[in-house]
């Protein structure tokens, strides 16, 4: 076998011997080694991510409806996470799979990328990115509670949160970035990946994407359906009071 260990030619080489080669044998036999563990590691995680996926959206998803008591920013912000967790992926598999400006990281060759990578990818930038949403959206919460002008609420939002977001993302990007001189592949990919991911999350999704479907939603996008009123519980977000009963309270001055 010249293949590599990580090739898809050696893994098929392992699954031919388990599935067709040793049955035909009448007694109990192993394919061991480091490239079998690698493979049985690999299914293990396989099978588990789309789980893993799952579960942390609908997590989210709840958390989300709870804080802004909308099904419709909950369902916005799973999407728009998961577009930023996509482009991330597609950015590691052009570099290390395809071989794109890989001399320009100090790579020779492609290379297979280790199951637990996409895994750690999404876990990290998941996290990454719900933080950024979390961050735009309470501040136009504040200013939608305080305006009722969803147009309004979004730019005083964006206006408000810009430039954090901006300079924390760069600072992240440049300090991921400076793991690419590591020699080790596995810590170039993870370096890439953060460092691509938060620049996408922030500079694409965040300060277009999210202003952007925010406005054409209007009023819609704090849309709760009437049955889920009673049964979400109300958790009041930081500044979310002051800002509901400033007008009532300027309503009851003489």
């Amino acid at each position: 076998m010249t293949a590599r260990p990580q090739a898809s030619q050696t893994t098929n080489l392992v699954n031919a011997l388990r599935d067709t080669v040793l049955p035909k044998s009448h007694v109990t036999t192993y394919v061991t080694g480091t490239t079998a563990r690698a493979v049985d590691f690999t299914n293990r995680i396989k099978s588990r991510l789309v789980w893993l996926i799952l579960a942390v959206i609908a997590i989210a998803f709840v958390l989300l409806t709870t804080a802004f008591r909308s099904i419709v920013i909950a369902t916005k912000a799973a999407i728009l996470n998961l577009l930023s967790i996509g482009a991330t992926y597609g950015v590691i598999v052009a570099i290390f799979e395809w071989g794109w400006a890989k001399s320009l990281i100090g790579l020779h060759t492609t290379l297979p990328i280790p199951a637990y990578v996409p895994m750690l990818v999404f876990a990290i930038v998941f996290g990454l990115s719900m933080d950024y949403e979390v961050f735009l959206l309470s501040r136009v919460h504040e200013a939608w509670i305080a305006t009722k002008d969803p147009h309004r609420a979004v730019a005083i939002g964006i206006g408000s949160t810009a430039r954090v977001i901006t300079t924390a993302a760069l600072i992240m990007t440049a300090v991921f970035t400076s793991f690419v001189i590591n020699s080790d592949p596995t810590v170039k990919m993870l370096a890439l990946a953060m460092a691509f991911a938060v620049l996408i999350d922030a500079s694409l999704v965040r300060m277009i994407l999210v202003p952007s479907v925010m406005t054409l939603l209007g009023s819609h996008a704090w849309w709760m359906p009437k049955w889920m009123e009673p049964i979400v519980p109300h958790l009041q977000l930081e500044g979310s009071m002051a800002a509901g009963s400033k007008p009532d309270a300027d309503k009851s001055e003489p």
